[in-house]
């Protein structure tokens, strides 16, 4: 998987829930990413480069390593 591109489709998400409000477009965006995100997206994006992240989407991966830190056998 490109992290461009990874990075690129975070950012979407991000900015599709950023109308909710910041905390509610937070996990909104880590939710989605944890429903939709192959395995080998998530992955990616967590062990490359995050500095293209938007703050909500930055905030989004950081609960969504935290999500597979929690459920390494089912997240992956």
């Amino acid at each position: 998987m490109n992290i461009d591109r990874l990075t690129y489709m975070a950012n979407q998400i991000a900015r599709a829930f950023e109308p909710q409000g910041h905390d509610s477009a937070v996990d909104q965006a880590a939710t989605h990413i944890n429903k939709f995100w192959d395995p080998r997206m998530k992955k990616t994006m967590l062990e490359g480069d995050r500095s293209g992240l938007s703050p909500i989407a930055a905030e989004a991966m950081v609960k969504v390593e935290a999500y597979v830190a929690a459920r390494p056998a089912s997240a992956w």
